[in-house]
């Protein structure tokens, strides 16, 4: 059996095919972090496998300090190391070639691989195993494993349950069987965990769902014209894109609808990428799909998971692209890379209303209008719920908007007001407490007395009320010498009675509502751990 697993023209065309696969899963995007596990027969097979991999891939035989394009921070340039994108992993014998012997390295060496594979941002990214890590080795966002070994059973079991671990933007793991483990699987299922025999899909499964969620989605694009995508200069498949989005957020059934159908068509599509039954129009459409639900799930949520991130080819396309009038504007806007943006700059929301497309124009608005809440919720808990409510409010009235609506243009123009005019009160408020003569942080105290006395049906003077704001900040700001007040009861417990005298002091509340107290150290809370 070892002859022919070991055959060199054998060894040759597992391995071409090893890296054709992999790189195309890779640039597919069809892998959460390119982390990938190959499992050989023995030692000797193994090291034959790898030379022949090199020999196609040089470049994988070079040492690099962490995958290209990764952004690191202090603790990844502590922890990393620089290393080449594939290492074997086995013991070394004393017989062993010197080439070989040299690569497998010491124990400590091999604790040092564990590590770096177990880093998502290594450079280390393929594994050639035999017999270690197969079992008790944890990595969640390994998602494909090669197999070129007979296992049996528990051990088989134990083997692909290397790639089932749960983990962000991972639908499944993928084995690639070299050497026909279906029918030892499915004993192995049977006899441990007929349960989980459902969880199992198959190229030909992954196939079927593909071609049968592309023929869904036509159904959906029936009215949308996306042949520029496909022959278009940049600028117009760019566009076509966000035409697209525009098209799926017509109605939260029809945007809700699509991003259920894509999703469920990228978790089929990463299984069988690498399949040559898939043709390449079947290819083209889903990117297609796949890059249009990235900007609907931007827009929505901010940036888009791994789940649905589009391919290389549509990522270069951004990165070319000229500016023009609010088409590129809609990849750029809500950038993690845009943080040291001013959220109340006029020219910034000068750039969402030149963008012509208008349910996408009200996503960024939303998303705007979120960003600038939460801002002022770090602060100023009352006035943070406050605007949570009525931003909720224009959010689902615009939701629910009758089907007749969406060809009506005041109907959207009324809305993007609307939203600007929330962002614009939300950036009064920063200043609100000018009038009163406190600042922005005792205004968030003088709020909450003051929503009190309205909500348990008291008075208290107005004057009293500024004076008291101030104390209780003061009082508030006295506990942020302790950065981990949140995490020690004994400072909070400080916090309150301090709180309770000052109340007391002032004679507030003038009427016994216990209440009362349990919201002002809730604020005193949220207040205290957004300073630290």
């Amino acid at each position: 059996m070892y002859a022919i697993l070991g055959d060199p023209d054998r060894l040759r065309a597992v391995a071409e095919d090893f890296v054709n696969h992999y790189s195309n899963r890779v640039a597919e995007g069809s892998t959460v972090k390119g982390k990938a596990m190959f499992v050989c027969s023995n030692r000797e097979i193994g090291y034959e496998l790898y030379k022949n991999i090199i020999a196609l891939k040089p470049e994988w035989n070079k040492i690099l300090a962490a995958e290209e394009g990764a952004v690191l921070s202090d603790k990844d340039k502590r922890e990393l190391k620089p290393i080449e994108r594939i290492k074997m992993i086995m013991t070394r014998g004393q017989d062993d070639p010197k080439e070989m012997y040299d690569l497998l390295g010491t124990t400590d060496y091999r604790k040092e691989l564990d590590r770096q594979f177990k880093n998502e941002k290594s450079n280390f990214k393929i594994a050639i195993v035999v017999d270690m890590w197969l079992t008790g080795f944890d990595v969640p966002f390994l998602d494909s494993m090669y197999i070129d070994k007979p296992i049996q059973q528990h051990t088989l079991i134990q083997t692909i349950s290397r790639v089932n671990r749960t983990f962000k933007g991972k639908n499944k793991g993928l084995v690639v069987d070299y050497i026909g483990i279906k029918n030892q699987m499915n004993l192995a299922l049977a006899k441990y965990n007929k349960g989980d025999e459902d969880n199992f899909e198959d190229i030909a499964e992954s196939l079927i769902i593909v071609r049968n969620h592309l023929d869904l989605l036509a159904k959906l694009f029936h009215m949308f014209d996306s042949s520029k995508y496909f022959k278009g200069t940049t600028i117009q498949q760019l566009n076509t894109l966000n035409l697209a989005a525009e098209y799926v957020q017509q109605t939260k059934d029809f945007e809700t609808r699509f991003m259920g159908l894509v999703k469920r068509l990228k978790a089929a599509y990463d299984i069988c990428a690498g399949s040559e039954q898939l043709r390449q129009l079947e290819r083209d459409n889903t990117h297609f799909y796949l890059a249009v639900r990235s900007i609907v799930f931007k827009l929505t949520k901010g940036n888009a998971p791994d789940t649905a991130q589009m391919n290389a080819k549509v990522r270069e396309m951004i990165k070319e692209a000229l500016q023009s009038d609010g088409v590129e504007e809609i990849f750029k806007l809500g950038d993690e890379g845009e943080t040291e943006q001013d959220i109340f700059d006029e020219d910034y929301l000068a750039k969402i209303d030149k963008i012509k497309l208008p349910n996408t124009k009200i996503k960024l608005l939303q998303q705007l209008l979120a960003k600038v809440i939460g801002e002022i919720r770090k602060v100023n808990r009352v006035k943070g719920i406050d605007f949570t409510k009525k931003m909720q409010a224009l959010v689902e009235r615009y939701n629910n908007r009758e089907a007749n609506d969406i060809f009506k243009s005041e109907v959207y123009e009324e809305m993007a007001e609307a939203l600007t005019n929330l962002i614009w009160d939300v950036h009064k408020e920063f200043k609100a407490g000018d009038a009163l003569g406190i600042d922005f942080e005792e205004k968030a105290f003088y709020d909450i007395l003051k929503e009190l006395c309205v909500k348990y049906d008291f008075n208290y003077p107005e004057d009293k009320l500024i004076e008291l704001s101030k104390a209780v900040k003061i009082i508030v700001d006295n506990q942020a010498q302790f950065p981990d007040w949140n995490k020690r009861d004994d400072i909070k417990s400080a916090l309150k009675v301090d709180l309770i005298l000052i109340l007391d002091k002032f004679g507030y509340p003038p009427v016994e509502r216990d209440e009362v107290y349990v919201e002002i150290f809730e604020q005193a809370e949220n207040f205290k751990k957004n300073q630290n």
